[in-house]
């Protein structure tokens, strides 16, 4: 069976955006509607810049869905960019004419920012790194695919995988956790999933949001921005995906790469992420209190996040994404030419948003979707939603079936005889850390 994986392509203002998702199974339902659900959730909160005026995300399905189901083969989604009318010219596919060179040249003499070589660099952008490595004397085609634009091709790809995942009682949602230091308190977050997604800033905890859109507006003021941290919270997930066998199998490192790769974030915390370094190990572990009446094994917190070992344990999977303040600032800092190596007194700029925590968070969900959405075909892989459904059913349905009482004392028939423990066994006093 072909693994689960996805692409994207396209420009920030190029023609249109597009994901391509292989390896989901046929019978998934998806819908435009439902895509474009998500992709809305992508371009509010409060903060957002002058772009998400102009688009209007809204995902064209190209291939691998028929009459509202998937069919098994590659899922080929467009976003168009509504912004591409006005920059035709500048990024244009095929080679200039000598006439249509001169026209960007007079553009750029009087004025035009588009037309304009991009060569005052941003500090904290892709800028300086990008164009060394591939070689441009003009950065505008480094930011223009490093520009989060890209992340509305992903959103819509997750909408895809949400919908799959859903199928089998799995549910992702995020909220913002902090805004320019301003952070939730957990005991007052008293408004619904509903009520946080209605709001200014997707934020369950009122009162922390109306000091957290004080401080956007203050960074507004100033020409600067803020950042934050959102946190991504998946429902529903049985024991056992991912694996302790292999570095690349472990699921919180595939998770934590995921979120990582938002641009704009720069750390990520699974559970207690750094807070377990401040505390003692009673405190942080989660203590096992055993299986309820249904065979389900209890946990008395969740300081862990879900995973234990790189595998998921039953309980919700928590993760945090730290968003750096966005690069592009409307009172530029100093910095240089990328051409003449020279100082510039400011650096170039370009539309830019004060704070997008909330529209991180979307994005946050839809690289958890992709990421447990490919962990899930790995451990009930199938060629229909149906087969998946019925093969994780026999799955959850083994693990948590109590032991017969003749088995009580054995391994409920699933393993080979039970080797002594005692002087010379070698087990004794060994608990897997050595």
């Amino acid at each position: 069976m072909t693994a689960f994986r996805f692409l994207t392509a396209g420009e920030s203002h190029g023609p249109a955006l597009s994901a391509t998702l292989e390896g989901l199974p046929a019978g998934v339902s998806v819908t435009v509607e439902a895509i474009a659900e998500d992709l809305h959730r992508r371009q509010g909160g409060y903060g957002r810049g002058a772009r998400q005026a102009i688009e209007q995300d809204r995902a064209e399905i190209l291939s691998g869905v028929r009459h509202g189901l998937t069919i098994g083969s590659p899922i080929l989604l467009l976003v168009r960019n509504r912004d591409w009318e006005n920059w035709t010219r500048v990024m244009q596919v095929e080679p200039l004419t000598p006439a249509q060179a001169d026209e960007l040249a007079v553009l750029a003499a009087e004025g035009n920012r588009r037309a304009q070589p991009v060569t005052r660099l941003r500090p904290g952008h892709a800028d300086l790194a990008g164009a060394l490595k591939y070689g441009f004397s003009d950065a505008r085609p480094v930011l223009e695919r490093a520009s989060a634009r890209e992340t509305a091709a992903r959103v819509a790809a997750g909408a895809v995988c949400r919908a799959f995942l859903a199928a089998l009682g799995i549910d992702v949602w995020s909220f913002t956790a902090e805004v320019g230091g301003v952070t939730v308190d957990p005991g007052n977050c008293t408004r619904s999933r509903a009520e946080a997604e209605a709001s200014p800033l997707r934020c369950p905890d009122p009162d922390a949001e109306a000091r957290m859109v004080a401080r956007i507006d203050e960074a507004r003021s100033l020409g600067n921005t803020v950042g934050g941290v959102f946190e991504v919270v998946a429902h529903g997930l049985p024991v056992g995906l991912g694996s302790h066998v292999h570095w690349d199998r472990r699921l919180d490192g595939a998770v934590a790469a995921a979120v990582m790769s938002i641009q704009s974030v720069k750390g990520v915390e699974l559970g207690l992420g750094f807070a377990q370094t401040r505390l003692l190990g009673s405190e942080v572990h989660d203590v096992i209190e055993g299986r309820d009446a249904g065979g389900a094994w209890i946990h008395r917190s969740n300081n862990a996040g879900g995973l234990t070992g790189g595998i998921t344990n039953g309980q919700p999977l928590v993760v945090r994404g730290a968003v750096k303040p966005i690069s592009t600032l409307a009172r530029p800092l100093p910095s240089a030419d990328l051409v003449s190596g020279a100082a510039v007194e400011k650096a170039h700029y370009e539309r830019s948003d004060i704070s997008v925590v909330p529209a991180a968070g979307v994005i946050g969900e839809a690289m958890v979707l992709l990421t447990l959405t490919a962990a899930v075909l790995e451990k009930f892989g199938g060629d229909s939603l149906v087969e998946v459904q019925d093969n994780l059913a026999r799955y959850v349905e083994r693990i948590t079936r109590l032991p017969a009482p003749d088995e009580a004392d054995g391994d409920g028939g699933n393993a080979g005889p039970v080797a002594p423990v005692g002087p010379g066994s070698g087990a004794a006093g060994s608990g897997g850390d050595d």
